[in-house]
């Protein structure tokens, strides 16, 4: 049974229990059948189209050199996702971190970094034994998406005072 109001003071019974749930009165309530559905309300014609805005929120990277796993398999290819909050202050807590602070980018790497080749889970551990140009990569990698959204920085020229864009994050991944 649904109820609505329809002015102050007054309830509307509607769907298939409005004539045993209706209070005694002599007026007959029309079932689900004889009320027409209403017609949906066009939308202005002068009100703009709104195109959906899309986040992205997770990364592909290519490792330099690899992660060896302890069957020697390399895995370069990667996705790390955009960081939350909660990201950034859980790694605050752990004692590792607490007793040394250079740990946390290896802590809230192992969160953020969503698939390191075929691994079937990356977490702290795999990201603290990287070589130390994968784990460098990595934090600019984190820098990049977290902070911009972008690897392109607006400049001018020295000579000219023309401006352009440069690439930050090199030519091709991996490269800095």
């Amino acid at each position: 049974m649904r109820r609505s109001a329809a002015r102050a003071g007054a309830v509307t019974y509607s769907g298939a229990d409005a004539a045993a749930s209706a209070p005694e009165t002599d007026i007959e309530l029309p079932g689900p059948e004889a009320t027409p559905a209403p017609a949906p309300a066009p939308a202005p014609a002068s009100a703009p189209v709104r195109q959906q805005e899309s986040l992205r929120t997770e990364f592909p990277f290519q490792l330099p050199r690899g992660y060896v796993d302890e069957s020697g398999t390399v895995h370069r290819d990667g996705v790390m996702r955009l960081s939350t909050a909660r990201d950034e202050l859980v790694p605050l807590r752990d004692v590792r971190v607490q007793e040394n602070p250079a740990y946390l980018s290896v802590v809230l790497l192992g969160r953020v970094i969503t698939r390191l080749g075929t691994l079937p889970m990356v977490h702290d551990g795999i990201v603290e034994n990287m070589f130390a140009s994968d784990l460098a990569f990595l934090q600019d990698f984190y820098r990049q998406i977290n902070a911009e959204g972008h690897t392109r920085a607006a400049v001018r020229c020295p000579h000219c005072s023309e401006p352009f864009e440069v690439e930050l994050g090199g030519s091709r991944l991996g490269e800095s």
